[in-house]
């Protein structure tokens, strides 16, 4: 039995902790009023809560990028990191359309809009609409995002034709408990608490009552000559509201159906015909509020393929967004408020885009890109996350197995670099920020330049990171059968090969390109594993040390047009141009560079010493690569690769000590094993070949 057995008290008291204190109680109007004078922000519309949500749970913002990181997005706070974004590109879209709704929330034009987010299959615009609908409901709960409504109450005392079912009826489109003010009033209170509200934002609200408590104020009213206070007083009841997706409540999600089978009461509600025979047809109290639209008042309305309703259909979104209203059929307009996001992949983008009997429906969207990620170790986390959040078996994934997985992926995305001196292996590296200052890469021109060339934007066409991952996914698998207790780059290269041509997604015409991208991968995961097996066979921390040592008092002489003294005779000599460039060349330095670099570790070494630190080569990235490249020239020609392929041929105790190595830098046994001998076989190929 469980050391840590929970008992019933403490899960109940648990739960009980989430729920908002006032969930089950009811308050009168005064009350509210008194709330709203105290704290104006329950009062926000849809737009201003979903803003200061975002900003709720925390931010952080990116200087290179100029882009605002939301928290909930880059972190997942109430999930432990389980649903967490990654990708420059994915941060910019989320950045964007928070941008759009905080603009709305100002009343600048965006709230009159749908936010359309549109990307190609598996590019995260439906998870990242899932994680806002979560969090809104989340933030609901919370006492910085509560919200109220009403319900009317004893109106069978009033209303004589009152169904004594319906004698306690809940505001059908929880609406905010202000619009049971006349106008006239309800500005007076609205000019008070703006004068009180802490925000970049004013508080507003011209709705009209909702069709069926229009009818229940009117008959009220005329009960009471029109004395407001004894209905208010009388007759409502003041509610906490919190959104509930599973609910339909303050969100609403909604799917395209069967063309045959849709339907505009789906979205704008329809005839309750239980309370026809108890009301008549006509009366607003026999109106079903069940439509979509009328589910996501005062929250978030979440479209699912928008783009593949027909366009007789989608005619309601244009009063749903640019008026905030809908018009259900034979019934009065009906005052919505929310912020509605549809979702769209490229085919039916593209299909209605140069359809001119829908350009009243496009001026009123604003578009979201939603690319695939572009950078691969970024993208590499999103298989991590895959692999973090599943049951995974007892196995080991190699270094670069994920990255290398990422990087086909990017080349599948990336635009083809209009310039000779870049490749696209090297853009897909500028992209994810490898760039020495001795390369001459702008990464903003690089990016400018594909925006240009692009149909859309870079990054909305390639294979997407699902069937990477299911391709990861199924190696995995397959290691396991074959009792391999490690997941390599090479097996990885094998599936992504093997099942290209099965994936629904990428059509023929990519085949060959994608075959092409695969074998670039492979090349740079060799240049990879042949780094890794010369860090093992030739890495001496001694003799960096003294190698960088030596370099640096050249270096040092060079600049101070000096002499450096002979490690031999003594006698002091001019810098040895010829061990400086033998080190430089390893970073495939030019000739018309060194001084640059040559200044620079110059100004690390010396601004090092002002800090008190002494001199290690180890912590300069680009001096260490330089001289372990360089130490590896030194010793190659001493080690039969050949070897290296038969464990026969070499002695056990030899392997054994680099196979150690290997495992310090990450690998398993059998995967040391496995890079040993492929990095072995192709370092012989290519010394043949020399």
């Amino acid at each position: 039995m469980s050391k840590n057995k929970e008992t019933l008290e403490a899960l109940s008291q648990e739960y009980r902790d989430t729920i908002p204190a006032d969930l089950r109680t009811t308050h009168s109007f005064d009350w509210y009023l008194d709330q709203l004078y105290d704290e104006p922000r329950i009062a926000r519309n849809a737009h201003q809560r979903v803003a200061d949500m975002f900003d709720y749970y925390g931010t952080s913002y990116d200087e290179d990028a100029g882009v605002v990181e939301y928290e909930l997005a880059s972190e997942d706070p109430l999930h432990d990191g389980e649903n967490t974004f990654y990708g420059r590109e994915v941060h910019e879209s989320i950045h964007e359309f928070v941008n759009k709704v905080k603009s709305g929330a100002r009343g600048l034009g965006p709230e009159k809009r749908i936010k359309l987010l549109l990307g190609p299959v598996g590019s995260g615009k439906s998870d990242f609409d899932r994680q806002a609908r979560r969090y809104y409901e989340n933030y609901t709960r919370r006492d910085e995002g509560r919200m109220y409504t009403f319900r009317w109450t004893n109106l069978c005392d009033v209303v004589g034709d009152q169904d004594p079912a319906d004698d306690v009826v809940q505001s059908p489109m929880n609406q905010d408990p202000m619009v049971l003010l006349p106008q006239e009033q309800r500005d007076k209170v609205i000019e008070d608490i703006n004068g009180e509200l802490d925000a970049p934002y004013t508080i507003r609200n011209e709705q009209a009552l909702d069709p069926a408590s229009e009818f229940y104020m009117d008959r009220l009213l005329a009960h009471y000559d029109d004395d407001l206070q004894a209905v208010l007083e009388n007759h409502v009841e003041i509610i906490r509201f919190v959104a509930d997706e599973n609910q339909r409540q303050g969100i609403e999600t909604f799917e395209p159906k069967d063309k045959k089978n849709q339907d505009e009461t789906e979205l704008t509600g329809d005839v309750n015909y239980s309370k026809i025979a108890i009301y008549g047809e006509s009366d607003p109290r026999a109106f079903d509020y069940s439509g979509a639209f009328c589910n996501a008042n005062r929250g978030i309305f979440s479209g699912e393929e928008l783009l593949k309703l027909q366009r007789e259909f989608l005619y309601d979104f244009l009063h749903a967004s640019q008026e905030q209203t809908i018009k259900p059929k034979n019934n009065p307009r009906i005052d919505i408020d929310q912020v509605i996001v549809g979702r769209t992949n490229m085919p039916e983008y593209r299909d209605k885009k140069g359809d001119e009997k829908m350009e009243a429906f496009n001026d009123r969207t604003k578009r979201i890109d939603f690319p695939y990620v572009l950078q691969y170790e970024e993208e590499a986390k999103i298989y991590r996350k895959m692999l973090r959040n599943a049951d995974l078996p007892d196995i080991q994934v190699e270094p670069h197995t994920l990255e290398m997985a990422g990087l086909f992926g990017v080349l599948t995305r990336i635009e083809e670099p209009d310039t000779e001196s870049v490749d696209l292996v090297q853009k897909a590296k500028a992209y994810n920020g490898e760039i020495d200052e001795a390369d001459d890469i702008d990464v903003k021109k690089l990016r400018d330049e594909a925006s240009k060339t692009a149909e859309i934007g870079e990054g909305m066409e390639g294979v997407s990171p699902r069937f990477i991952g299911d391709e990861i996914a199924e190696a995995i698998m397959d290691s396991m059968h074959r009792e391999r207790d490690f997941l390599s780059p090479l097996t990885t290269f094998n599936h992504l090969e093997g099942n290209l041509e099965n994936h629904g997604s990428i059509d023929e015409e990519s085949f060959d390109q994608y075959y092409r991208y695969l074998e670039l991968v492979r090349e740079e995961y060799k240049e990879r594993a042949i780094e890794d097996v010369r860090h093992a066979l030739a890495y001496d921390m001694d003799e960096i040390q003294r190698q960088g040592e030596k370099y640096m008092d050249h270096v040092m002489a060079y600049i101070d047009d000096d002499t450096v003294e002979d490690e031999l005779t003594g006698r002091e000599q001019e810098p040895d141009e010829q061990f400086l460039r033998s080190v430089e060349e390893k970073l495939n330095l030019p000739e018309d560079r060194k001084d640059d670099f040559r200044q620079e570790v110059s100004n690390w070494v010396s601004r090092r010493a002002r800090e008190g630190d002494t001199f290690n080569p180890q912590d300069n990235d680009r001096l260490r690569r330089a001289l372990e490249r360089k130490l590896w020239e030194d010793k190659k020609h001493n080690i039969n690769f050949s070897a290296l392929v038969s464990s026969g041929e070499m002695d056990d105790d030899e392997r054994n000590q680099w196979i150690d190595a290997l495992i310090e830098q990450g690998y398993s046994e059998e995967g040391a094993r496995e890079v040993l001998e492929f990095a072995g076989a192709e370092v012989a190929k290519s010394e043949m070949e020399d």
